[in-house]
């Protein structure tokens, strides 16, 4: 847990999630858990035309093309998230809902019944649904809403954590009820930054969810330098 804390910490302090900074030499680790976080920083990504490692990029409106890979995992609208982070958990059967392929870091994918095969049931997992995947990195437009899915081996309070980078860092935390097995809450992308999620239940972290929230440029404006063509 301390290891996972310090993670974001570096975050705040300029380290770059997304690039995975200096910490591959920690992959030995025994704990599922942040085994499970260092596994995803070490995930390749592809070229993200928006992106700036001094996250200078959500000050940028940026063309409505800049979302259309990711426009399963978002929605217009979602059930009020009120003086929390997220809506309260409620248990899922995802036997009939299972996704097809499960991303990793911001585009590595793998079937779900390959994931479902080879992770271990004990760990504690975060994921974006979308209409047919699941990810774990998602660029979305700011006011809409995500509908998040969680993992937990064991029932019980979970803490439930969000950093948000923009000029400034901020950061909060609420405890919630959380249901043996697969749990599904509601997110609001309200403010353009980026966001970094996830919880903590029986000491154990899951992993961490990224959202870049981008303000949309208006249909017909001149693309800005650095984003998607």
């Amino acid at each position: 847990m301390t290891l996972a804390v310090c993670l974001l910490i570096n975050v705040a302090c300029g380290q770059d999630y997304l690039e995975g900074g200096n910490v591959r030499s920690s992959r030995s680790m025994a704990d599922e858990g942040i085994a499970g976080m260092l596994r995803w920083l070490d995930a390749p990504i592809p070229n993200l035309p928006w992106y700036s490692s001094d996250v200078s990029f959500y000050k940028q409106a940026v063309p409505d093309t800049t979302f259309l890979s990711f426009r399963e995992y978002y929605m217009p609208s979602g059930e009020p998230v009120v003086g929390g982070i997220i809506s309260n958990p409620t248990k899922i059967d995802i036997i009939q809902k299972a996704p097809s392929v499960v991303y990793y870091g911001a585009g590595v994918g793998l079937p779900y019944s390959e994931y479902a095969a080879t992770v271990p049931s004990r760990t504690n997992d975060l994921w974006v649904k979308g209409a047919t995947n699941w990810t774990q990195y998602v660029v979305s437009p700011v006011g809409t809403w995500l509908q998040l899915i969680a993992y937990s081996p064991v029932e019980g309070p979970a803490g439930f954590y969000e950093v948000i980078q923009t000029d400034t860092t901020s950061s909060k935390s609420k405890t919630y009820q959380f249901n043996q097995g697969y749990n599904t809450m509601n997110f609001n992308a309200d403010q353009a930054g980026r966001y970094m999620l996830y919880f903590v239940v029986d000491s154990q972290p899951s992993n961490v969810v990224i959202v870049d929230v981008l303000s949309q440029a208006p249909t017909g404006s001149k693309k800005p330098e650095h984003t998607m063509s």
